[in-house]
């Protein structure tokens, strides 16, 4: 009887790890493949020359961080929709009730994200920056503003094709917009195939042009899927469901706050090592894009997380949802072991995908950028850890304690690490992703802690 349970303990094992993977790789492909998406508005915007690039990048930092706040609000729907697959209880009208809901609010968070952008030009004048940087990027703004509705109903798409087992659906409609992202920048940064030659403002277009095909791609996919079709998810669009649109307001706005607690410390971070010196802030900015690159991976799987326990938390199946969680802990660690042995073993390569590192113009900033490609190697493991066992405790609809935790991590040991040391001691550079390290160190053991502890919580009970 034992070898029979044992049998089965491992069968169980062995079965998640394939749905784990099976749902994690193509979302792990699809972030990464995103940030392709982004890289090649920045190949075309650098052609333009530096205060076109300068103002672009300001834009994109106030526009991407209210697109991923919101993205994590609306992102929530997963966890419904995972949760009422479990439950397998008139899941049909149940998800697209839960879907359409996230659709409402995509549309609300967007228009109130393009009212921010609006209002781009006064935050960077605000903040102290160039003038005529300030508006040149507040006119990108209120260019590519026109994409935030887009953006975050793409996001909810992709989280319900995700939900019902079609990831990779978010795969290929992504790595397609890569394609029309270059077309249309193509096109319209330098008027080729008779389209006017824009210049930054085409790069803007660009990307409303982009989103708009993805939310179309995405609404082709799901109307030619059987599985997908079934549930008629634009069907009575118009008609509310208000508790349903509130307990996603509340699961999903903890959620968006701990997204801006985090990135607030790695935006401000920039700052701060803007005041040590421009040679460490563009060796910052490179390491750091290595270290977003490598988190895009854990981030996936994190993704994976929120589904594959929150199916179980539906089903009631307490066993299977810490085995779903603890499946997706282990996988983040195994990559976290490679990405960091990259970063270690063959940090010029990694470099090299963005600079010529052995150009003699580069040797201070590569100097830089390796002594922070070692911390980044360091905290490869806190940082998976932390997002993965935070996609869990979604999976559970627990948001509210681990936004406190996340704010308290990043902006009091994280923040305050990176103000003492950088300017307070001789590690300057090195100081402040010490404190980076410091606040994704607090984070993952508080939210490693509280998963550890959902029997006793009763986390894992369904409501």
């Amino acid at each position: 009887m034992s070898d029979a349970n044992t049998l089965e303990r491992n069968s169980a094992w062995r079965g998640e790890i394939r749905e784990t993977f099976k749902l994690g790789w193509p979302l792990a492909a699809a972030n990464l493949l995103q940030m392709l998406v982004h890289a090649v508005d920045v190949i075309f915007v650098a052609r333009l020359g530096e205060l076109e690039l300068a103002a672009a990048a300001l834009a994109i930092a106030l526009f991407g961080l209210i697109m991923w706040a919101f993205s994590g609000l609306t992102g929530m729907v997963a966890a419904l929709v995972a949760e009422e697959l479990g439950q397998r209880r008139h899941s049909v009208r149940e998800v697209r009730r839960s879907v359409r809901m996230g659709l409402w609010l995509a549309v609300a968070c967007g228009i109130a994200g393009m009212l921010v952008c609006l209002s781009g030009e006064s935050l960077m004048r605000a903040t102290g920056q160039d003038p005529a940087i300030s508006t040149m990027a507040g006119r990108f703004l209120t260019i590519i503003m026109w994409a935030m509705v887009p953006m975050i109903i793409a996001n909810v798409l992709r989280s319900f094709v995700s939900a019902l087992g079609r990831p990779v659906f978010a795969t290929m409609i992504t790595a397609s917009a890569i394609g029309v992202s270059a077309l249309a920048n193509y096109m319209l940064v330098f008027g080729h195939f008779g389209a006017p030659a824009l210049g930054l403002d085409g790069s803007a277009l660009a990307s409303v042009v982009t989103a708009s095909f993805i939310v179309l791609a995405y609404v082709i996919a799901i109307g030619t899927d059987r599985r997908l079709r079934r549930y008629r998810i634009f069907g009575n669009w118009w008609r509310p469901e208000w508790s349903r649109l509130r307990e996603l307001v509340r699961l999903g706005t903890p959620v968006a706050l701990t997204i801006l607690a985090e990135a607030g410390l790695f935006s401000a971070a920039a700052f701060l090592m803007g005041r040590i010196g421009p040679v460490e802030l563009a060796g910052h900015t490179i390491a750091l894009q290595i270290a977003a690159l490598a988190f895009q991976i854990p981030f996936g799987i994190g993704q994976a997380a929120t589904i594959r326990v929150g199916y179980h938390y539906g089903a009631g199946d307490r066993d299977a949802v810490g085995r779903a969680g603890w499946v997706a802990i282990g996988m983040a660690m195994v990559f976290a072991a490679v990405s960091a042995s990259a970063m270690v073993l063959w940090p010029m390569a990694m470099l090299g995908i963005y600079i010529d590192p052995y150009a003699p113009a580069n040797a201070a900033l590569v100097g830089f950028a390796l002594q922070f490609l070692i911390v980044a190697a360091a905290f490869q493991f806190v940082d998976g850890l932390q997002a993965v066992a935070a996609g869990a405790l979604r999976g559970v609809q627990d948001t509210r304690i681990p936004m406190l935790f996340a704010v308290f991590s990043y902006w009091v040991p994280g923040m305050g690490v990176s103000v003492l040391l950088g300017f307070y001691t001789p590690l300057a550079g090195v100081g402040v992703w010490f404190g980076l390290a410091a606040g994704l160190i607090v984070a993952s053991i508080l939210l490693l802690g509280r998963w550890m502890r959902r029997d006793r919580l009763n986390l894992d009970r369904h409501r």
